[in-house]
């Protein structure tokens, strides 16, 4: 029976592993992005990046406490939040200093492609895991509601938190592993003054995408915190591993590590956080 179970979920993430792929292909022609030889040549490794995307997602729809359209919705926020909205946000503010680079007028096809993506593969998600039509199941009532202003202080902390590791790991992991490379690839950069306000309002999107991932998950504190811990890196952080033309090996070498261990450290404080019985 359990060797069963095993190849069923084996053959589940493959087939939604290709789902993922024909989503983005689907995405990527209808935003006008389109293909190139040069991702075909690393198919590999979008393959492996997809089965990665596929497997993370896959486990917060098996241990969601929603099912339907709401489980839809929550996965579609999360997928496209931090996949894309998150991530992509950081290109706009820096566009002015890499307009060379990124052409201006891709920048809108990332978020749409991001968004297609998302829209079309929570579908085959919920589908292929069986969870699209069934119905909810019941939850227990929360003894005390927590207040919105306990809420809204978590976070809020969470999101200064953010900033510390977002600063610190720019500083003492990505620098050092870039070297050479940033200082010519981000030659001339000056930073605008309303950076740090910027990336506070971005934690606190990370944290808010952190609490819905613990309310939506069912399971134990240190269960929610590793899904949000893996969530934020592989969602995020994995799409570095694919080559692209805007960034170079060396660069974009360097944001993996940096992105995908801040990522994940952060995701695992707000998951253990934000996971408390007391939510």
């Amino acid at each position: 029976m359990k060797r069963l179970n095993f190849l069923s979920w084996i053959t589940k993430l493959m087939v939604l592993t290709f789902c993922l792929l024909l989503s983005q292909a689907i995405a990527s022609f209808l935003s006008g992005i389109g293909t190139t030889t040069e991702s075909t040549a690393f198919l590999p490794a979008v393959f492996l990046v997809s089965l990665a995307q596929a497997t993370v997602l896959s486990y917060l729809v098996v241990r969601s406490r929603y099912r339907g359209w709401k489980l839809y919705l929550a996965t579609f926020t999360v997928f496209f939040g931090i996949a894309t909205a998150l991530s992509q946000a950081e290109t706009l503010v820096f566009l002015r200093y890499l307009v060379s680079v990124v052409p201006a007028t891709m920048v809108p096809r990332f978020f749409l492609q991001g968004f297609l993506t998302a829209l079309i593969f929570s579908f085959f998600l919920l589908a292929i895991h069986g969870k699209l039509l069934e119905k909810e199941l019941p939850t227990k009532v929360a003894s005390a509601s927590v207040s919105q202003k306990r809420v809204f202080a978590k976070l809020l902390a969470l999101a200064l938190l953010y900033v510390g590791i977002y600063l610190s790991f720019g500083l003492f992991v990505f620098r050092p592993l870039a070297a050479q490379a940033f200082q010519e690839f981000y030659a001339g950069l000056s930073l605008p003054a309303w950076i740090l306000p910027f990336q506070v309002l971005r934690g606190l999107a990370f944290a808010a995408l952190a609490l819905l991932i613990t309310k939506v998950t069912r399971g134990k504190r240190w269960e929610k915190a590793l899904l949000s811990a893996l969530l934020f890196s592989v969602l995020m952080g994995f799409l570095l591993l694919l080559p692209n033309p805007y960034l170079p090996p060396s660069i974009r070498n360097a944001h993996f590590v940096e992105v995908t261990s801040s990522n994940f450290l952060f995701g695992w404080l707000a998951g253990w956080w934000l996971g408390s019985r007391e939510w």
